[in-house]
């Protein structure tokens, strides 16, 4: 592949997967400057390994798992561990952020999951993956993702109950 076919292959995916990518780093990360500093350094891995791409998994299994990475080490350095979550900046898009209407209830919870519940839940429920696409982009066996899918689906009901049907 010559640079000119490189260059394109990468612009269609930018263009096809970029906005969901920064919506899934901006909700892993919590903060927007470091969601495009990561969709960043995704693509520039991702346009340093194309070579690699055999296309095994799919383009959007291949270029989450980038992304899941990136964030992943994002969130071990020592700066990431002081930052808090700007839940207003991971607003659903023509949401205005700060809206007064919006519970966050259910956001909260979510981000207050443990790192490995939490990626489960953002790849199941936000990116729309199935379980297989998500032990590939995790590089776990899917007995393992429906375990923690499970566990976190556990937590949440534990933590939103008597917000949602007023139980006890």
């Amino acid at each position: 592949m010559n640079d000119r076919e490189r260059a394109m292959s990468m612009e269609r995916r930018i263009h096809a997967h970029g906005s969901e990518l920064l919506r899934l780093c901006l909700l892993l990360l919590g903060d927007r400057a470091s969601a495009e500093d990561a969709l960043q350094d995704t693509f520039v891995k991702a346009w340093r390994g194309l070579d690699g791409f055999r296309g095994d998994a799919n383009e959007r299994t291949w270029l989450t798992r980038i992304a899941v990475n990136t964030c992943r080490d994002c969130l071990k350095s020592a700066w990431r561990r002081r930052v808090t979550v700007d839940l207003d900046a991971c607003a659903p898009s023509g949401e205005a952020p700060g809206a007064d209407a919006r519970d966050d209830t259910v956001t909260r919870a979510v981000f207050a999951l443990p790192p490995k519940y939490k990626a489960v839940v953002l790849l199941r429920y936000y990116m729309g993956m199935p379980v297989k696409q998500i032990a590939s982009v995790l590089s776990l066996n899917e007995h393992t993702v429906t375990t923690r899918l499970q566990r976190a689906r556990k937590r949440l009901e534990n933590e939103l109950r008597g917000w949602y049907y007023d139980e006890e």
